[in-house]
């Protein structure tokens, strides 16, 4: 069952076909902190990542993101890219969960806040 699913899904870590290419072709370059495996060719023309769990494109911070997409070359094993200090630590997208944001007033929130912003129109 377990070969069945790595065959077919792409969501859980990496199919069979990626599997065999990255252990023919690909070599590791890193891993950040969530486990999640950079790898790249011999010439360095193509780069991808092995993610750790979901495949969900917003777990990987923008150092990698960087390096993915060829905006620098060294990696940030070799070069790591300085912060500045207003930076926020990165965090994966929360859209869909119960930790996503929910504004004042939200229907989403456990109590939501009362406005007084404005008056709900009422036909008369």
């Amino acid at each position: 069952m377990n070969f069945l699913l790595r065959l077919l899904t792409w969501w859980n870590s990496q199919t069979l076909g990626t599997q065999i290419y990255t252990w023919r072709k690909g070599r590791k370059v890193g891993e950040d902190e969530q486990g999640n495996a950079f790898y790249q060719t011999a010439d360095g023309k193509r780069r991808w990542v092995i993610y750790n769990g979901e495949s969900e494109a917003s777990r990987v911070s923008p150092e990698w993101h960087g390096w993915l997409h060829f905006t620098w070359d060294e990696p940030p094993t070799r070069a790591a890219l300085a912060h500045k200090p207003w930076e926020e630590p990165h965090q994966e997208n929360l859209t869909g969960t119960p930790l996503a944001y929910a504004p004042a007033g939200s229907i989403r929130r456990a109590v939501p806040i009362a406005r007084t912003d404005y008056e709900a129109w009422s036909p008369e």
